[in-house]
């Protein structure tokens, strides 16, 4: 625990790291917008520059999918880490990130 860089972390650095997470995740900017209780969008626009900045040679943004007609299939896709998307005519779709 002797790292310096240790004691630069304080409890604004977790606010922009889940904001910046959670753009990553959804590139929904309305989305950490609410989450992280902006009054002004101008606020949360930074978390698409460091996302961007993060991330920009990343192929993050190709997902698995797959659909799911059972409550065993369901779990057995959470259980693996895939993430709910939605449910549609009887199926229930799911992604997870290559």
């Amino acid at each position: 625990m002797g790292n310096p860089r240790l004691l630069k972390i304080h409890l604004h650095t977790f606010r922009h790291f889940k904001g910046t997470t959670e753009y990553h995740k959804t590139k929904d900017i309305i989305h950490v917008q609410q989450i992280l209780g902006h009054q002004d969008i101008k606020s949360t626009m930074m978390y698409i520059q460091i996302e961007q900045a993060l991330f920009q040679n990343s192929m993050d943004d190709e997902f698995h999918v797959k659909v799911a007609k059972t409550e065993e299939e369901i779990k057995g896709l959470l259980e693996i880490g895939y993430e709910f998307i939605l449910q549609k005519d009887g199926l229930t779709y799911f992604r997870k990130r290559k």
